[in-house]
């Protein structure tokens, strides 16, 4: 799909909620418009139930929601993922602590690979071809498929 935008959103919910925008590209900011709010809200729902039942991240569903569903630009779609799951981690690391379900030694050195992980991941971003990480976003899904069926089968966690 053609990351180039579209005619203007007729939905009279996205521009009830101001949700079109643009997207920063290295020729200069890119106008998106936002389609099929009620969709995405579906697909979103769903993601939720799949994560509270398999106990997963439910952020490439979410991918999935605003890049096919809503048709938002791929970058824009992986990036508010992802500001999502820092937000509801957020939300609950307290609680998490506070119950003793997190070992503050194990989950320190984790923090210190993943944050500058995530830096770089977002430093790449801005140059990567859109093309490229469909590809291997798509390869991860199947990976994590894969990786679930097997364990599932095998009788391991």
């Amino acid at each position: 799909r053609s990351e180039q935008p579209e005619s203007e959103s007729t939905d009279g919910l996205v521009s009830y909620l101001k949700l079109n925008g643009t997207c920063p590209t290295p020729n200069g900011l890119m106008p998106y418009q936002v389609h099929s709010v009620p969709m995405g809200f579906s697909v979103m729902v769903v993601a939720g139930v799949i994560s509270g039942l398999l106990g997963i991240g439910s952020g490439a569903f979410k991918v999935l929601a605003m890049d096919q569903a809503m048709r938002l630009p791929f970058k824009v779609s992986t990036t508010t993922s992802n500001f999502m799951i820092g937000v509801t981690a957020a939300a609950s690391a307290g609680v998490y602590l506070a119950r003793g379900y997190i070992d503050p030694g194990l989950s320190m050195p984790v923090m210190l690979g993943v944050l500058p992980g995530a830096l770089l991941g977002a430093k790449v971003l801005v140059g990567a071809k859109t093309k490229v990480l469909r590809i291997v976003f798509s390869l991860v899904l199947v990976l994590m498929a894969l990786k679930m069926v097997y364990n599932n089968l095998s009788g391991g966690i």
